[in-house]
């Protein structure tokens, strides 16, 4: 995965040194599989996580990424929150994408197309007769 940051967010990154009273966050999305967007923000003590998403949509970096900001899940360093967490400093706000497949489905559509012809893993020893997967 590679992370980039968008032309016009070089001066938003740039290492600055934090006034007092200020909390450095960093708002991650991936729009894409292996494509990562992450702007460091500024954002005033005792700001929450719907704060740190209202800052990045007035970013002009983040307005070529199509982001339903409503409709996405959000989560700091990996675990779930509400937008009215409360952030504190070096926190990385990250923005889920909606899954585009349900990963039940995906794998039953995957031993449809390969499970009946491998012959390793769990399937690999079969009774004769017997019906694929089981």
């Amino acid at each position: 995965m590679t992370a980039s940051v968008p032309a016009q967010c070089a001066a938003a990154t740039a290492p600055v040194p934090e006034p007092a009273g200020m909390l450095r966050i960093t708002l991650a999305y991936a729009p894409a599989a292996r494509t990562l967007h992450m702007v460091d923000l500024l954002l005033p003590a005792g700001s929450r996580v719907s704060d740190a998403l209202q800052a990045a949509r007035q970013l002009e970096c983040m307005g070529d990424v199509s982001i339903d900001w409503l409709e996405c899940a959000i989560g700091v360093w990996g675990r779930k929150v509400k937008p009215g967490q409360l952030l504190r400093d070096h926190d990385r706000v990250e923005i889920y994408r909606p899954l585009r497949v349900d990963p039940k489905v995906a794998r039953r559509e995957r031993f449809d197309r390969q499970g009946a012809r491998r012959v390793a893993g769990l399937f690999a020893k079969r009774r004769p007769g017997a019906k694929p997967g089981y």
